[in-house]
């Protein structure tokens, strides 16, 4: 039997836990393991967990209720410890940057920024600002059957794409991260221009909902997804 380890919050924190479910086939209750100024949240499992869909809604439910609460460390999906005097060393071991992290996320919620813009409307922009993308498309157009025409202005498009997408994105960047405390920018995946996490104090969420849906507004071709408000992964 092994612990799995959900979160890490204040001694002080709350902890209701009461109604929540743990992970595992046969979840077990969930329970605070205390040391000194911290506690981290567990529950017992007796199988190796892996990130099926139910167990991934347990850790996240977990997450929320906590997060409702107070500051909490959310751990990845996926933490186990051997049993609860190897979680206890942990948090006296870490002690100090454990609770200068709740300190620094105090207040605070995470949110996600994905963007992307339909390929059309930018392929056709690119081609009424580039008089050479222009040219190799009304020379392939017109028939010409030079075999490095294609090549030449597939090259260009991409590289005009890929400047665009990151000048769109860094303006995106700009545009939101004065209304957070933290920020990180990760790669983009599956088409998206920004991948933006940003760390919202409370008192700035309303601001941050607004400027959020006024860029939505105003650029209106491109799409956003804005998720959260989340506990704060990318910030511990």
């Amino acid at each position: 039997m092994v612990l799995y380890v959900y979160s890490i919050v204040a001694a002080g924190h709350p902890c209701r836990l009461d109604g929540l479910t743990g992970v595992g086939a046969d979840p077990a209750p969930l329970r605070a393991v205390t040391a000194g100024s911290l506690s981290a949240v567990v529950s017992d499992v007796d199988e190796e967990i892996r990130p099926r869909r139910r167990d991934l809604a347990a850790h996240q439910e977990v997450q929320e209720r906590l997060m409702a609460d107070g500051t909490v460390l959310p751990l990845q999906f996926g933490y186990t410890a051997p049993d609860d005097l190897a979680v206890t060393e942990v948090l006296q071991e870490g002690a100090d940057a454990y609770l200068e992290a709740l300190e620094r996320l105090d207040g605070c919620v995470e949110y996600n920024v994905k963007a992307s813009r339909p390929e059309e409307g930018l392929l056709r922009e690119i081609l009424e600002d580039s008089a050479q993308a222009r040219l190799l498309n009304e020379r392939i157009k017109a028939g010409d059957s030079d075999p490095r025409l294609p090549l030449q202005l597939g090259e260009l498009v991409a590289a005009q794409v890929r400047e665009r997408q990151e000048e769109l994105a860094a303006a995106l960047v700009r545009a939101l991260i004065p209304l957070a405390r933290d920020h990180s920018v990760r790669a983009p995946a599956d088409g998206d221009l920004l991948n933006l996490s940003l760390l919202v104090p409370d008192d700035r969420r309303n601001a941050f909902v607004k400027a959020g849906a006024d860029l939505a507004r105003q650029a209106d071709d491109i799409d956003f997804r804005f998720t959260g408000p989340l506990p704060p992964y990318s910030f511990v």
